[in-house]
């Protein structure tokens, strides 16, 4: 249990670093809100279920904040994703909805942790071609993922628990920045 503990503090200290990229992706998101843009959220699996919460915490209530925000977590339409993944293959669940969804000025945030999700990088890919800016938050390295997006957040680790937390962390960071207008 402390080794556990232990990595966990670590990884989460190591977030410091990272501060330029989340305060630039707090000014982005917020920058495309007061423009009449939203969020978009893209990730697999427990990046899913954080792309929902965030997008959760944005369009509801995070701490004092009541305002609601644009935000739309790409995960949540079974019907979609799987009429895509079984037309199209998996690799384009998330590009196709952003085909639809994503506008010229919108942020879309792609969470892996490995930075190496084809269906999340196809996503960026395709939001970048429509003129959206592009967040990547990842783990060690950033993979492929922080080579193609605008701002990369990167969590100083390879392993996938760790760098879930250090992503809700840094989610929450951004919603506190983006609702409290603290930019």
């Amino acid at each position: 249990m402390e080794d556990t503990i232990g990595e966990h503090i670590s990884v989460i200290e190591s977030v410091k670093k990272e501060s330029k990229n989340i305060s630039a992706t707090a000014r982005c998101i917020r920058g495309a809100i007061s423009n009449d843009k939203k969020v978009v959220w893209a990730g697999n699996g427990g990046s899913a279920a954080d792309c929902q919460h965030l997008s959760a915490e944005i369009v509801g209530r995070f701490q004092d904040s009541t305002e609601s925000l644009p935000s739309i977590a790409l995960t949540t339409d079974t019907s979609a994703l799987t009429a895509v993944a079984n037309d199209f293959g998996y690799e384009e669940v998330f590009s196709r909805q952003v085909s639809a969804l994503v506008e010229e000025g919108d942020v879309l945030v792609g969470i892996s942790t490995s930075g190496e999700s084809e269906n999340v990088i196809r996503a960026v890919r395709k939001a970048s071609s429509i003129g959206a800016k592009t967040v990547a938050m990842t783990g060690k390295g950033g993979g492929s993922l922080s080579d193609i997006a605008d701002i990369a957040i990167n969590v100083e680790s390879r392993k996938t628990t760790r760098i879930q937390e250090a992503h809700i962390m840094i989610g929450h960071i951004l919603c506190k920045k983006i609702k409290q207008k603290k930019i």
